[in-house]
């Protein structure tokens, strides 16, 4: 039995965390905490949970989160670098779902978050938490960074032509929409149904927080010498030279839309000059190395991803095309961005590490309609 803490258990992602954990039996939720409601009953902020969690939410600083295997963080930005060092001095692990250690570059992470980092050599160690690139560094972890709701659709439709060198990494395109949950459980005008229902408005062209998150990773996956992924004989071979990793200069437009969840992202990637390519090379490659990927569904040639085929599930849904007038591939991916792209694979990593079948707890349908 896993003895699980969450800790900021009252916004959105710490509800999915609870809605993920409260009905397995291989895992006791030990502590929720909020300093807001201390002392209340969680099933009353959650209804959904009656009958599941009978606990009450705790103070911050509750001990029993020393007592516990694994603690979750399901708070703000600037929160669990404060907190994390003393857990894992007590021999526990933890899976944080705020930035706080997702960027190795320091003097990056205090210029977009605006503040001076409390723990720089706990991002140091952190691994990044998307199993799909890091599944045997999770497994060792004792710190994992769950990844961004934006950057796991992102790097999910990119990763099949970046380790494949197919890519011309200093044109790719994001246009990512997101549903009104990604900002999180809060009053803000921007977000009440008068303002968002029946729109589309894109933010964040100045810059947005996960777009260096995103960089990072794609570079780190362009750098990835002994990619795992499966190569096809009709897909171009990556260069067997070892190099230095190119920069990758990636325009990300965030947008918002008037549903609760779900992210669609739409990714252009032109094709690396010299090389060629096509829809049939592309879907194979897509296909051979997603093939083993529990929570990672490549639609057929024709079909493509939708939020409302994911809701409430663990699976990011991709497709993959070709425009050969401009060389360009078009990848595809939804997600629910508060199950695969937060609370989701944030189990999925805690399943990782503690030796459990990967999909434990993990294995819903997504809800129609």
């Amino acid at each position: 039995m896993i003895r699980v803490g969450i800790v900021g258990g009252t916004g959105y992602t710490g509800g999915e965390l609870l809605r993920l954990l409260g009905g397995r039996g291989d895992v006791e939720i030990a502590v929720v905490t909020s300093r807001e409601l201390q002392g209340a009953a969680v099933a009353g902020r959650f209804p959904q949970l009656r009958g599941y969690v009978e606990l009450r939410f705790a103070g911050p600083d509750d001990a029993a989160l020393k007592r516990c295997d694994v603690v979750f963080f399901a708070t703000p930005h600037g929160v669990a670098m404060h907190h994390v060092g003393a857990l894992l001095e007590a021999g526990v692990r933890v899976i944080d779902l705020s930035a706080d250690f997702r960027l190795r570059d320091m003097a990056l992470w205090e210029r977009w978050y605006k503040t001076r980092h409390a723990s720089p050599h706990l991002a140091a160690e952190a691994v990044y938490g998307l199993p799909e690139t890091q599944r045997k560094a999770i497994a060792g972890a004792r710190l994992v960074a769950a990844p961004g709701c934006y950057p796991t659709a992102i790097q999910l439709g990119l990763l099949p032509m970046l380790e494949a060198g197919l890519a011309d990494t200093g044109r790719l395109i994001a246009d990512a929409k997101s549903g009104l949950s990604g900002a999180g459980r809060r009053a803000v005008e921007d977000y009440l149904l008068c303002e968002a229902a029946d729109s589309v408005k894109a933010y964040g062209l100045d810059g947005h927080r996960h777009h260096p998150e995103i960089c990072q990773q794609l570079t780190s996956i362009i750098a990835a010498g002994d990619s795992p992924a499966p190569q096809t004989a009709k897909a171009p071979q990556a260069p067997q030279t070892p190099q230095a990793a190119p920069p990758v200069t990636l325009t990300f437009v965030p947008h918002l839309v008037p549903m609760p969840r779900g992210i669609l992202a739409t990714l252009y990637a032109p094709i690396k000059d010299g090389m060629e390519t096509d829809a049939a090379a592309l879907q194979a490659l897509y296909e051979a190395r997603y093939a083993a990927e529990p929570f990672v569904r490549v639609l057929p040639p024709g079909e493509l991803p939708a939020t409302r085929h994911v809701k409430g599930s663990n699976i990011c849904e991709v497709a993959v095309a070709y425009a050969p007038h401009s060389r360009t591939a078009v990848a595809l991916s939804a997600e629910d961005n508060l199950v695969k792209g937060a609370a989701g694979q944030a189990v999925q990593c805690m399943n990782i590490m503690f030796g459990l079948a990967e999909t434990a707890g993990l294995q819903h349908i997504a809800l129609l309609p």
